[in-house]
């Protein structure tokens, strides 16, 4: 787990984008630690979660191999969470 890193930016914008609804988030530590968490996948460019909306957006590598179950296992690794895919 990488604690606060973030990638650059410009490079975080593209690729194709996952939407997940999150339920049992309290604090911005509780998307700090989700964003951590989601990348650590491989194939996962980026993930920013918005604690008040009860949604995180997760940026993924063209070609990547990664699916919207992977990610739901991460968010409900990071921590007591529920994850369910927005579409």
């Amino acid at each position: 787990m990488k604690l606060f890193s973030r990638r650059n930016k410009t490079e975080a914008d593209t690729g194709p984008e996952l939407v997940l609804h999150v339920e049992g988030m309290h604090c911005t530590s509780c998307g700090l630690l989700i964003d951590d968490e989601l990348e650590d996948i491989p194939g996962v460019r980026s993930s920013r979660t918005d604690v008040k909306a009860g949604r995180t957006t997760v940026r993924l590598e063209d070609g990547a191999d990664v699916d919207a179950a992977m990610l739901v296992a991460a968010v409900e690794q990071a921590g007591d969470y529920t994850a369910r895919p927005a579409n």
